[in-house]
């Protein structure tokens, strides 16, 4: 058996062995979808012609004038639509319709774990599922804030008019969803990683609070910094995908 079918079958007994498991996403999730990081040399600030990042995403910047951030975020939503969720994004969802997967915590702004059908996404650095009127407080869900995006440019509440904000962390405000991730770490015997180098905090800081078992699935570098190497049952360097259409294969489904 080649070293991917061992480690899968490994996975699938860990799986199997578990009461409940949960997951960490970060950008490796998302290439395969075609949906870059942000910082890298072909990452999306340079394919989207972001010369100031920090000054886009700077919450003080966009209170004064939205307008910069969503001539960039027009063309973000934009390409997330175009692409849809990988294999691995749906083995997750179905885990969790099986009633394997308690939840999953995803450093992704894309919310392709909505769209592949993943119910309890903790979107520890936001996402644009969802925008919310900085006035009243009214929501608005991606479909329809797409919509007045389209027609307003700087799209604005309907009920009282003010400006909405998709549910993206800046630079200036806190990460979301903190304590919830951290319960939901604390709470399962299995805890996945995967596409996440584990450099980001507090997110890198999650996968160590999981008192049982880690499996990373991650190409590339990965920092001990946060999770020592003896907390690793298993470490997978392969394409994401790939590893868990096998996995799914020594499931039996």
């Amino acid at each position: 058996m080649s070293k991917l079918g061992e480690q899968a079958e490994e996975c699938a007994r860990l799986l199997r062995q578990s009461r409940s498991a949960a997951l960490l996403s970060g950008a490796g999730m998302s290439t395969a979808a075609g949906i870059q990081d942000f910082r890298g040399p072909q990452g999306l600030y340079r394919q989207l012609g972001v010369d100031e990042p920090e000054r886009l995403f700077d919450i003080r910047h966009f209170l004064l004038d939205p307008s910069d951030f969503y001539e960039f975020h027009a063309r973000f939503v934009e390409l997330v639509g175009r692409v849809q969720p990988t294999r691995a994004h749906r083995f997750f969802a179905e885990l969790e319709s099986r009633g394997k997967l308690r939840g999953i915590i995803t450093q992704n702004i894309d919310s392709l774990h909505q769209r592949a059908g993943s119910k309890n996404v903790l979107e520890i650095h936001g996402g644009i599922w969802q925008s919310t009127c900085l006035r009243c407080g009214k929501l608005y869900d991606l479909d329809r804030a797409t919509r007045l995006m389209e027609l307003q440019g700087v799209p604005h509440c309907e009920s009282c008019g003010g400006p909405l904000k998709p549910d993206v962390v800046f630079f200036g405000e806190a990460v979301k969803h903190l304590e919830e991730c951290r319960r939901l770490a604390e709470q399962v015997d299995l805890f996945f990683v995967a596409g996440s180098s584990l450099v980001v905090t507090p997110a890198a800081v999650l996968p160590a609070l999981c008192p049982g078992r880690i499996v990373v699935v991650n190409r590339g570098e990965l920092s001990h910094a946060f999770l020592p190497p003896e907390r690793i049952a298993l470490l997978v360097e392969e394409d994401i995908d790939t590893f868990f259409d096998a996995v799914r294969a020594a499931l039996g489904w």
